[in-house]
């Protein structure tokens, strides 16, 4: 049977659905099905929080006796394999759906394929790939920590018209104005983790949770890249730890049990998974990226130019407000330990108030993102500061850039961005723009 434009409507409806919990499924993808009879919705269901009971089984229970004839609509290739449940692909197959369309084919070793054979060996038609380039994009977690046994990273930038993110020793100041600071609110909101260099937790001092009502819920992991465990003991991440979970990724120089240079960090949390109930049955992907050695698809380095002009698209520039709610006094401290005992008080304090400490080279992000990865992060938004942007650039490990630009104006004391509209990296296609009151967004992916 033909894809039809009603297919290809029930199906954008389903991928719409599937958003709906992103971040919220532990390690399982977060997927949607619609069970459709007679060009009508008869069932419908998105992954549960937590990752079970998966999509498929919930909405052909909403359906009924009306699945049997029917046409099931799903993102993600239906699982044929047993762990928890039982395979999405039998349940199927059991209430007498005729016809399985999908968008992608999941490409967990375990699936990948089979799903689809089993349905075609029980005279169900099924047809595959409808939608597939919206539909990898709502399952980017998921597929890349499968495909490259790392989280999917986005890099999101606030670039102020005259080509900055911020102003020297002033901490946090607000580039963007509420529109767009509400969307970066839903953006951590479905992200697994959030990270930021160390001298961007000094001197913000950020909580990097997500202050929308009713979503405080579902604020990320928080990351800060520590390589001397230099995060003041005052900060805000180090005061809500045991809130939302906090990681110092720290120099395996100053490890207490002598870590060697570039192994893999150790002691990782399961926050989602405990929160939300992990699923062993979907571990960590057999395939992997660890290397000592720079990625040969890595960008080459980002242009340190002088940005001129105004990237506000001819907006008028506007006075920086302080942004409201994130906007203390520096905190206290923020040297690093002078000796051995001065570390180890440090690291216990630290650790006392919840603070998770792993050792490895902060500046290998190519060791500690498959390192997340096997403990169930699959998304991960990096936020700051212009080094650590550089670093993940330039290591090639971003895979969505997203580059919000305002008309507010910095001046000479500002911290020039790693970069603007005007160079994008090699590699990225330009998938849209939006616009949040005053500002811009201008988003971009990676190319296949």
């Amino acid at each position: 049977m033909s894809i039809t434009p009603h297919d290809e409507s029930f199906m954008a409806a389903a991928i719409r659905l599937s958003r709906r919990h992103l971040g919220r499924t532990a390690t399982n993808p977060s997927v949607g099905c619609l069970i459709v009879k007679d060009g009508v919705i008869v069932g419908q269901a998105i992954t549960a929080l937590g990752g079970r009971p998966h999509a498929e089984p919930q909405a052909l229970a909403e359906a009924g006796e009306a699945a049997r004839g029917a046409t099931a609509y799903v993102t993600l290739e239906p699982c044929s394999h047993h762990g928890k449940t039982p395979p999405c692909a039998e349940a199927l197959i059991a209430y007498g759906v005729a016809r399985v369309v999908i968008s992608v084919t999941d490409p967990d070793p375990r699936v990948s394929g089979r799903g689809i054979s089993m349905l075609r060996d029980s005279g169900i038609e099924v047809d595959a790939g409808v939608l597939e380039a919206e539909g990898r994009r709502s399952l980017a977690g998921y597929l890349t920590r499968q495909t490259k046994s790392r989280p999917y990273v986005t890099l999101k930038l606030a670039v102020s018209a005259d080509g900055m993110i911020g102003r020297a020793g002033e901490g946090q100041v607000a580039i963007t104005g509420p529109e767009a600071r509400a969307e970066v609110q839903a953006l951590r909101a479905e992200t697994d983790a959030i990270l930021v260099g160390i001298g961007t937790a000094i001197s913000d001092d950020p909580l990097l949770t997500v202050r929308t009502p009713g979503l405080e819920a579902q604020s990320p992991i928080r990351i800060v890249l520590d390589p001397s465990l230099a995060l003041p003991l005052t900060s805000k991440l180090v005061a809500t730890a045991r809130e939302v979970p906090v990681i110092l990724v720290a120099s395996e120089e100053i490890s207490p049990s002598g870590s060697e240079e570039g192994s893999p960090p150790s002691g990782l949390p399961d926050y989602r998974g405990r929160a939300t109930g992990l699923d062993p049955s979907f571990g960590p992907p057999t395939r992997g990226e660890i290397s000592k050695e720079r990625d040969p698809n890595s960008l080459a380095p980002v242009s340190n130019k002088s940005t001129s002009g105004n990237v506000g698209q001819g907006a008028s520039p506007q006075p920086i407000s302080p942004l409201v709610g994130e906007m203390p006094g520096r905190a206290e401290g923020g040297t690093a330990p002078a000796d051995a005992t001065d570390m180890d008080s440090r690291r216990a304090a630290l650790e006392a108030a919840g603070v998770e400490i792993v050792y490895c080279n902060p500046y290998h992000p190519e060791i500690l993102l498959p390192a997340l990865a096997t403990r169930g992060i699959s998304s991960l938004l990096v936020e700051g500061g212009a080094k650590t942007a550089r670093l993940f650039l330039e290591a090639g490990l971003v895979d969505r850039i997203q580059l919000y630009q305002a008309p507010v104006i910095i001046g000479a004391d500002g911290i020039e961005s790693p970069l603007d509209a005007t160079d994008i990296p090699s590699g990225f296609a330009h998938m849209g723009t939006r616009i949040f009151g005053a500002d811009r967004l201008d988003e971009y992916e990676r190319e296949s």
